[in-house]
């Protein structure tokens, strides 16, 4: 059990890397990726215990922020509480391919933050998500912004 534990922790630190070699990613200041998480830290997170921690880890690896956001809802976390919990948690989105709903997962972006992430699709590195949305926040809120998206590299 402890072998096949480690080599599913292993797995995804590679798909980590591998879509951190194939994009740009946020800097992480006080968010860490679903996906990587141990156990043990998940358990310590806001509205999180040992028995859902256990839980969210068997549905891994997360595709989506919504399917983090599926598993979360099912194990009895209210709207609220999962919203909560994204300020230290969550799945990175894609800036050209996130949904409406997606990006609304991200606390404190409302409908014309979202209007404002699409307007300038597709995005080719976050150096353009920084100067199009730091015209609406203040530098501190982009770089929260920043932990929450990625931007695939272009070929």
């Amino acid at each position: 059990m402890k072998q096949i534990a480690t080599t599913l922790v292993l797995a995804l630190v590679v798909i980590g890397l591998a879509r951190a070699a194939h994009a740009q990613v946020g800097k992480p200041v006080t968010i860490t990726d679903a996906n990587l998480i141990a156990e043990a830290d998940l358990a310590k997170l806001p509205h999180m215990n040992a028995m859902l921690a256990k839980t969210a880890l068997a549905k891994r690896p997360f595709k989506t922020v919504k399917d983090l956001d599926s598993t979360l809802a099912a194990a009895g976390l209210t709207k609220e509480q999962r919203t909560d919990l994204y300020a230290k948690l969550f799945v990175p989105i894609n800036l050209n391919t996130a949904t409406d709903e997606e990006i609304l997962l991200i606390p404190g972006v409302g409908n014309r933050m979202l209007r404002e992430f699409k307007e300038y699709r597709p995005y080719t590195a976050l150096a353009q998500f920084h100067r199009e949305i730091g015209k609406y926040v203040d530098d501190k809120e982009l770089a929260r912004l920043e932990q929450y998206v990625f931007v695939p590299v272009q070929k």
